[in-house]
């Protein structure tokens, strides 16, 4: 079997990144070679993994769909690439699709691990499908309702998303929350009222919280009203949180509510399948206004480099995309 070149970034070890050269096989049947276009550094994740903060109790569910290597390294990790299918099955030949792929240049997967870009979706944009997913398992699992006073702590892509989401919602009223008054700007182009932390709204139907800082969920429980869900969608690698659950949180009989994108909600199980939620995400991502969530561009040559500083920059990168 015939043999093409790719580059591929790998973790080699905490805060250490590289290029490195392999060998992918011809297509065969059921199959197709996918050239990237772009990929997107999911930086919460991807920093916790390029820092080695993985814990070993999750090495196994924080695989990646095709992850080589082994937590902590060397590891090739990473599950949002955008490209354009060259070569394998003829109905998807020269269609733009997206892949849950590690950062690499040239790919050759099933042809069912792939999605079709629906008309109207930039190549570019669709690097915030997974951004899309996971802000979609998070909606389900909040399950807010017409006319909910819903707060969301945390304006990243992830909290951002979420608020953009809730507030199609007839009647909601949504407020993004975050420490940085930058981030207002961001909520005004999605339609969302901001506030800075200190000014949040309290006695909230729902709340998320999203900011990868146990503070945020700390100031989370104290802006929920009585009997009102708490959803966690922050996740913090290795690191504890320790949260005020001695003071008025049994009194007011609030409900912590973890949310994670790996698995669907038992409740959608029947009729949803992963394939279905990507579908809707990609189709969610039509929306123009959504493009203020990519807060730059690099070239894919510049990852190693990049990698470090990105992971570094906490609060100041949103969905920064690598271009092929």
């Amino acid at each position: 079997m015939r043999h093409a070149s790719a580059t591929a970034f790998w973790t080699l070890a905490p805060g250490q990144g590289a290029l490195r050269q392999e060998q992918v096989s011809m297509p065969g049947p059921g199959e197709v070679a996918v050239r990237a276009l772009f990929s997107g550094i999911s930086r919460g994740t991807e920093s916790l993994v390029f820092e080695g903060r993985v814990p070993e109790s999750e090495w196994q569910r924080m695989r990646a769909p095709f992850q080589q290597g082994d937590f902590p390294g060397p590891v090739k990790y990473g599950y949002v690439s955008v490209g354009v299918v060259e070569a394998g099955e003829p109905l998807l030949l020269g269609r733009e699709v997206f892949c849950l792929y590690p950062h690499q240049d040239r790919y050759v997967v099933p042809m069912d691990a792939v999605a079709p870009l629906p008309e109207g979706l930039p190549a570019a944009r669709a690097v915030l499908a997974a951004n899309m997913e996971t802000a979609i398992n998070g909606v389900w699992d909040a399950a807010p309702g017409v006319g909910d006073r819903i707060t969301v702590v945390g304006a990243g892509v992830i909290g951002a998303l979420v608020a953009w989401l809730c507030a199609a919602i007839p009647g909601t009223r949504v407020c993004l929350v975050d420490v940085s008054p930058r981030r207002a700007e961001l909520a005004d182009a999605l339609g969302v009222d901001f506030c800075l932390a200190d000014q949040a709204p309290a006695d909230n139907d729902l709340v998320v919280h999203a900011s990868g800082n146990p503070d945020g969920l700390r100031l989370g429980l104290t802006l929920a009203g009585d009997e009102a869900r708490v959803v966690e969608m922050s996740w913090y690698g290795d690191r504890e949180a320790s949260l005020p659950l001695g003071e008025a949180f049994h009194s007011r009989r609030l409900r912590l509510v973890a949310s994670q994108v790996g698995r669907l909600p038992v409740e959608r199980t029947p009729r949803w399948d992963h394939r279905r939620r990507l579908a809707l995400a990609l189709d969610l991502l039509r929306a123009p206004c959504l493009d203020v969530l990519i807060s730059g561009e690099s070239d894919f040559h510049e990852l190693p480099l990049l990698m470090p500083r990105l992971a570094a920059a906490s609060g100041e990168v949103l969905c920064h995309r690598i271009r092929y």
